[in-house]
């Protein structure tokens, strides 16, 4: 699956670029995060809960930066298993354009899902990964213009 989107926000890229590299910021606002934590120069650790139809299942992986342009692009590539209910991997490609005293922030997201998960039909599938972005990017956009009580917490759900 493939989503694509842009958020303006207000604030200077140097600004945006610091917080999607922040692990505090991004675990805040990856529905279900219960863990994100730096293991190396560009590589963390994550615990996810996501829920799929009636499936609902933690994800352990890796999630690494990759093609760091600081501070105009990158891209996030991770992968993770979540036992008999399958995996998930897939990364953003995430590109940061000055505007005035805003910035766009632009993404497209390539995800792929096996097991039992996946076996749930492609339309259920992805509709649930529309929605984890649309929270993730929603919540950022609200944590970069000072909201830092916008938090996911709720695994991701259609």
């Amino acid at each position: 699956m493939d989503l694509k989107g842009e958020y303006r926000l207000a604030a200077p890229r140097e600004t945006v670029w610091a917080m999607l590299n922040d692990p505090a910021v991004l675990k805040s606002c990856i529905p279900g995060c219960q863990s994100l934590e730096m293991t190396g120069e560009n590589e963390m650790s994550a615990t996810v809960v996501a829920k799929v139809g009636p499936v609902k299942a933690t994800f352990t992986g890796v999630v690494r930066i990759e093609n760091v342009e600081a501070p105009r692009r990158y891209s996030i590539v991770g992968e993770g298993k979540g036992g008999i209910a399958g995996f998930a991997s897939g990364g953003a490609h995430v590109e940061l354009e000055e505007d005035g005293a805003e910035t766009v922030l632009r993404y497209d997201v390539d995800a792929k899902v096996g097991g039992k998960i996946a076996q749930l039909g492609g339309r259920l599938v992805d509709s649930t990964a529309k929605k984890f972005a649309n929270q993730f990017f929603d919540c950022f956009a609200a944590q970069v213009a000072g909201d830092t009580s916008a938090a996911v917490t709720e695994p991701a759900e259609a």
